[in-house]
């Protein structure tokens, strides 16, 4: 059995907001942008290189998706973001205004940050030993 994790949805307030933090802040790759009709879009967008899951941008529609935007997991990280270059990504991710919630650490797994994406949802930024 082969199988991966092809996508997942973030909840967002608009899409071209969404596009821009994740392409410009975060130098993600825009995958897909597909008009679905009726506001609805198909947004992919993926961190930059090989193997990457990617990330459905998702356009909130009503009030309960509305109150789950920034906080999908209830304040915990929600995703990990893995680099081969901590300190390079690290200071780039600083000079595009990043929001980080703590200071870069040393784990017995690597160094790691947590920060926040656009809308809260905290993530963490992992350089894996």
């Amino acid at each position: 059995m082969n199988q991966q994790i092809g996508s997942f949805a973030i909840l967002v307030n608009e899409y071209d907001e969404a596009i821009d933090f994740y392409t410009n802040k975060l130098s993600f790759d825009l995958l897909e942008d597909t008009d679905m009709g009726n506001g609805k879009r198909w947004v992919l967008v993926k961190p930059h290189g090989d193997g990457s899951c990617n990330i459905l941008l998702a356009k909130a529609a009503n009030e309960e998706q509305i109150s789950r935007i920034g906080n999908q997991t209830g304040g915990r990280v929600f995703l990990f973001l893995y680099t081969d270059d901590f300190w390079r990504d690290y200071n780039i991710m600083v000079s595009k205004g990043i929001e980080f919630t703590e200071k870069p650490r040393e784990e017995v797994y690597g160094t790691v940050v947590v920060f926040k994406d656009k809308y809260g949802n905290k993530w963490d930024f992992i350089q894996r030993k």
